[in-house]
């Protein structure tokens, strides 16, 4: 490790409080959220890309899918571009990419055109979850940062909540691209927005980039998130699941041994040496697990169980977003979170979110009264949990480094609801395919079930043993969420007794602390 400097600065309070910093904060969320929507929208528009563009069924895998990889791959790198070349000058290239790729997306002509336009808007929306946070410790002080987190934090919400319905709007209106096109106009008004307004701030230094950490951290989380996506598709045991999950883990573990004997890494793992960052870390995943599986359960229960279909299955999930919007926008979190130290946030929010799915899974099975009781309980954890957890981990990160914490928490976020998907998914079929009736006996899904059935009351018992699945699998992730949020709790519980939440590794000598704004 290199020398470390007298006056190395581990907290962010910035001599005066940007005048317009509620302005800018407005625009990042704009910007955040466009990207929010890119990760969900696409999805009800499978039919008319298939239709339209001639895509096979492995296409449209890779159209939705190539999003998602880019932008994990990249967020390390991401952050680490924005630290040394500028936050503010980041996040214009992010708009710029981003606009231009969904341009490129919306003309696109055959399936791997709007591949490849997808892959470039992840590359934007990479820049873009980095820098949006990063920007928003850098414009708040100690006082407001927790609501500022909190509205950022709702914006996740609310993107993963409204993309199934604006893509919907739209593509009873307009054609598929125009999915794309709608990103344009807020690419454009916040990029003017953005140049206007946010101040510039990098944290200059002498180091060299860390070229081969950022190579090594693209292969890991690329292989690692590919092999959670590709895993529900194709089997755990198969060979693309096997040799993917090898190569990603194999590059994350040299990932770090690299970055424990580089002069300058880009993510410096002596921060896993902190309690209060180890506590919020692991808090991260788990709040993510369970909104990434709960999501995935959700939609299932929604329109197979319940029967709703997809437009009106979006609004029912809507009164979830709506009480974490509600809850962040109002400041009510941002104002517990003083009386309840960031442990009992971390613990409370956790436990609702956990008894959110426990409500749903013993009151929701049969109609949408229960569950909408089970939504509200899980709007009120998540408000209360995410935005600490991001300030947890934020806070524990030098201002430095502060797109690096960014995208150690957008990692977290990526990893997690994939983590959700993956591991609650198999739940459902593990019980799904024990429960079913002889006649169904070795089917794989639902539809391939009810094929192989002949009478009403086949088909109930099909019907019934896939609930029953549903049921069993939001039980395992409530169990995994409250043990995850007493595990955080108690680890940051000790960090704060032992003083290990003002630690932090100092800055690199020769490297200058993060520049404040000015008001």
């Amino acid at each position: 490790m290199p020398p470390v400097a007298s006056d190395a600065t581990t907290t962010l309070q910035p001599p005066g409080r940007t005048a317009a910093r509620w302005l800018i904060l407005a625009v990042i969320c704009v910007a955040q959220l466009t990207v929010i929507l890119d990760n969900t929208v696409l999805n009800v528009a499978i039919p008319s890309l298939t239709e339209n563009l001639g895509a096979s069924t492995a296409d449209v895998q890779w159209m939705i899918n190539a999003y998602a990889l880019v932008q994990s791959g990249l967020l390390l790198t991401a952050g680490n571009a924005a630290d040394r070349y500028g936050r503010k000058k980041m996040l214009a290239v992010g708009l710029v990419l981003f606009g231009l790729a969904s341009f490129g997306a919306a003309l696109a002509q055959s399936p791997g055109q709007l591949i490849a336009a997808r892959a470039g808007m992840g590359v934007g929306g990479a820049l873009l979850v980095t820098t949006t946070l990063a920007v928003v410790m850098q414009i708040f002080d100690d006082e407001e940062r927790p609501r500022a987190i909190g509205i950022w934090s709702s914006v996740n919400s609310l993107g993963f909540a409204a993309g199934p319905l604006i893509g919907g709007a739209l593509l009873d209106h307009f054609w598929w691209g125009s999915l794309f096109l709608v990103n344009l106009p807020v690419a454009v008004v916040a990029l003017a927005a953005v140049v206007t307004l946010v101040p510039e701030s990098k944290s200059r230094a002498g180091e060299t980039p860390d070229l081969l950490g950022a190579v090594l951290s693209m292969i890991g989380m690329v292989g690692v998130v590919f092999a959670i996506i590709s895993g529900p598709v194709t089997g755990w045991l198969s060979g693309r699941v096997l040799i993917s999950a090898a190569i990603g883990l194999a590059g994350l573990a040299v990932f770090a041994l690299w970055e424990l004997r580089t002069p300058y890494p880009m993510l410096d793992m002596h921060f896993f040496r902190n309690r209060r960052f180890i506590g919020a870390v692991s808090g991260g995943i788990l709040v993510a697990f369970g909104m990434g599986g709960s999501m995935f359960l959700l939609t299932q229960h929604l329109q197979l169980v319940l029967g709703y279909g997809p437009l009106d299955a979006g609004l029912r999930m809507a009164p979830l977003a709506v009480t974490v919007i509600l809850i962040n926008f109002t400041g009510l979190s941002a104002r517990l979170l003083p009386r309840l130290g960031t442990p009992g946030m971390i613990v409370s929010g956790m436990s609702l979110l956990a008894a959110g799915l426990a409500a749903i899974s013993l009151l929701g099975g049969d109609s949408y009264g229960g569950m909408l009781a089970g939504l509200l309980v899980m709007g009120v954890g998540v408000a209360l949990a995410m935005p600490t957890m991001a300030n947890a981990i934020m806070s524990a990160i030098p201002p430095a480094k502060a797109g690096v914490g960014a995208g150690v928490n957008g990692t977290l976020m990526e990893f997690g609801q994939g983590l959700g998907v993956a591991v609650l998914g198999a739940v459902l079929n593990s019980r799904f395919v024990a429960l079913l009736p002889v006649v169904a006996a070795g089917a794989g899904s639902l539809p391939a079930a009810l094929s192989r059935t002949r009478t009403d009351a086949e088909r109930a018992a099909v019907h019934d043993a896939f609930a029953a699945g549903i049921g069993t699998s939001q039980l395992v992730g409530a169990a995994a969420v409250f043990l995850g949020g007493l595990v955080a709790a108690v680890l940051l519980r000790r960090a704060e007794r032992t003083g290990q939440d003002t630690e932090a590794p100092a800055t690199p000598a020769g490297a200058e602390p993060a520049t404040a704004p000015a008001e």
